[in-house]
């Protein structure tokens, strides 16, 4: 049995794709017979405060469905400041080091990148000769925060520039998941072994049901982060309501401002649930006709994860945000497209959409797609001979 060390920012009881992508990929490998740990903060994300049931400590390890789960001290904050997000992830790296120093680390480690800080604190201390390398690169930073805004071409983003091609040049293997991202890992370092790495979900295929429901309207959803780059709030301004009730699930910065729209336009078909278990999730989503997914600005190299797993929920979707996330709604014809910052199209789009093309048959055709081109477990098998 192989052992295998994965370092990651986020992990379950945390919420959101990136610790459903770990987790997943972890229970993944422990079930191909490798012997799986995992190294993590204390539990904190995505509202910047340990949780309370692991508060009051600096390390906690546990055994989790067989896999050993480290969970190491850090300052929590999601604070707008750039100051504190940046001590947050010194703190961690911090901890990182420590554990490194009194424990024995695996020769093969896979570590997941943004944040770069993180990820450069492992390919720092723990490249060895018999050591395996991986980087799981999710999202290519700080090219992405350039375009969110968050960054400026500066001195200190010339410095993240420079970690970045780092962290590339000392792994072993790159893991991307998209092609935009192994595009511009390829552009750098031209040799550099990659793997394409999807954030393909990992659950039963639900039994879809015909819809029956007599409402007029459509009834879209949005699940997920309700943060910045997704532009829901904005969203909710600019809709056109004539053919559509949207319907919001989530938490994230921009939630009080979400919430307190709608208290102050009643009038509107918004409605706001609040957070739910992703199990919860999976089972109030099938009850709606098409589902959005919107990104405020068009980031090279993301791709969303909730465009995978809304496919196998057989979910027909709407998507907003430009990227390679059009060619595969598009390619596999998962629904609609429509262009990244246009809202008078978008409202075209959607006072087009008529309840008889979301209705079974196309749910069904969107879930065979799924089953057939995004099965986590024939991508684990390729990426298991390659570690």
């Amino acid at each position: 049995m192989k052992d295998i060390l994965i370092i990651t920012s986020y992990f379950p009881p945390e919420t959101g794709a990136a610790s459903n992508r770990i987790f997943h990929l972890a229970t993944g490998l422990e079930k191909q017979n490798f012997k799986v740990s995992v190294l993590t903060p204390l539990p904190n994300y995505p509202k910047g405060r340990i949780f309370e049931a692991y508060r009051g400590t600096f390390k906690q390890t546990s055994i989790e469905n067989t896999i050993t789960i480290h969970r190491l001290w850090l300052y929590a904050s999601n604070s707008k400041n750039k100051l504190l997000r940046l001590f947050a992830m010194i703190s961690y790296s911090i901890s990182l080091v420590w554990f490194f120093i009194w424990n024995k680390i695996p020769n093969t480690v896979i570590v997941q990148s943004p944040p770069l800080l993180v990820a450069f604190t492992c390919m720092l201390c723990l490249q060895r000769k018999k050591r395996k390398l991986i980087l799981n690169v999710s999202d290519l930073w700080p090219i992405a925060g350039l375009e969110l805004g968050a960054f400026k071409k500066d001195f200190s983003y010339k410095l993240l520039e420079n970690i970045e091609r780092y962290n590339y040049k000392k792994a072993d293997l790159v893991l991307g998941q998209s092609n935009e991202i192994l595009t511009h890992v390829k552009s750098l370092f031209p040799e550099k072994e990659t793997f394409l790495y999807r954030n393909y979900p990992d659950f039963e295929l639900p039994k879809l049901e015909e819809q029956f429901d007599s409402g007029e309207k459509i009834t879209m959803v949005y699940a997920g982060l309700l943060g910045i780059a997704q532009g829901i709030y904005r969203l909710c301004k600019s809709l056109d309501y004539t053919n559509v009730v949207f319907h919001i699930y989530g938490a994230g910065a921009e939630q009080e401002k979400i919430v307190q729209f709608i208290s102050k336009n009643p009038d509107l078909p918004i409605i706001y649930h609040g957070e739910v278990s992703r199990d919860t999730l999976h089972e109030v989503l099938l009850n709606y006709d098409i589902t959005i997914i919107p990104l405020l600005n068009r980031i090279y190299g993301s791709v969303p994860s909730k465009i995978f797993e809304y496919a196998r929920l057989g979910l027909p979707m709407l998507y907003f945000g430009g990227g390679e996330g059009e060619d595969i709604i598009r390619n596999h014809q998962l629904g609609w497209i429509s262009k990244s910052g246009n809202y008078s199209r978008l409202n075209a789009t959607i006072n087009n959409l008529s309840k008889d093309e979301l209705g079974l048959k196309k749910r069904l055709a969107i879930q065979q797609v799924a089953k057939k081109y995004f099965d986590f477990n024939c991508q684990l098998l390729k990426l298991t001979t390659r570690l």
